[in-house]
């Protein structure tokens, strides 16, 4: 048997007139979808670290406060079918959009995500179904991908 592979994913909510989600888009490949900051978790790394370690990378914020563990989903990985392990965390900060060329030593680096705030509940569903979660930050939040959870 396999041991999953530990990830984390983070729900990071700004509060304006309406609460707003923080999501990306890879400049230049669609085909990823849209999605929320998330990836591996280092050995001897704590959780909450690799979330905050994550929104760094991914979007270049580090004013973000982790608010609380959200769920822990068992799902293998959708092109590989290997499996993962995904902690969401839901997160707090208050910035506006901006561009992120992504630094470090992962297989993002040089990468350039179109980041931004979108009102929650969400029009569309995200990449990998990463969106099933968030219901249970707020109920009125859910979406199509929370069914059956």
């Amino acid at each position: 048997m396999i041991s999953p592979r530990i990830r984390v994913a983070a729900y990071v909510v700004r509060h304006r007139a309406a609460p707003e989600l923080l999501l990306f888009d890879h400049v230049g490949m669609p085909e990823a979808g849209t999605q929320v900051p998330a990836g591996g978790v280092r050995p001897n790394e704590r959780l909450e670290e690799a979330v905050l370690r994550e929104v760094v990378e991914e979007t270049g914020l580090r004013r973000v406060t982790v608010f609380r563990l959200v769920a822990v989903e068992d799902k293998p990985h959708p092109d590989t079918g290997q499996p993962r392990r995904t902690s969401f965390f839901h997160l707090q900060v208050p910035p506006d959009a901006w561009e992120h060329r992504v630094h470090g030593d992962g297989v993002d680096t040089g990468l350039t995500f179109a980041c931004r705030f979108l009102p929650v509940p969400l029009a569309r569903p995200l990449a990998d179904g990463q969106d099933g979660w968030l219901g249970r930050i707020d109920p009125r939040w859910a979406t199509g991908t929370d069914a059956g959870r």
